[in-house]
């Protein structure tokens, strides 16, 4: 089951599914939190922000990372209550044409993301899956 998570993870990076990235850009709610995501952000904090309701961002986060265009995190706290924080993982979103007449999605990453933040997003979803 890990390795499952781990190989759609790593496939959502490439190439997330269009259904799920439409679905979360037509979503008023995710448009608001993406446009708020300035820096990294709990979801209390974006609740706050957007006033949208605690158990209403939780779904939208859930439907932002299911279309890879939000990365989830770890704030470590000294007190050692940790927090998940929230930043957006994306430039650009392109829907294309492709030659069969499909469409396709491309999603560009942030170009200052480096190897081990991959490795923490793919591990911290490996995590969740188990």
């Amino acid at each position: 089951m890990a390795r499952d998570a781990l190989s759609r993870r790593a496939q959502s990076e490439t190439e997330p599914a269009l259904d799920a990235v439409l679905d979360a850009l037509d979503d008023d709610d995710c448009r608001v939190i993406i446009e708020h995501l300035e820096e990294p952000m709990t979801a209390a904090e974006l609740s706050d922000a957007t006033d949208i309701p605690s158990s209403t961002m939780y779904r939208k986060l859930d439907l932002l990372s299911e279309a890879a265009l939000v990365d989830e995190g770890t704030e470590v706290r000294p007190d050692g209550h940790h927090a998940s924080v929230y930043v957006t993982d994306f430039e650009t979103v392109e829907v294309s044409l492709d030659d069969e007449r499909s469409l396709t999605v491309d999603v560009e990453r942030p170009s200052d993301r480096d190897a081990d933040e991959r490795l923490s997003a793919m591990w911290q979803e490996v995590r969740r899956e188990t």
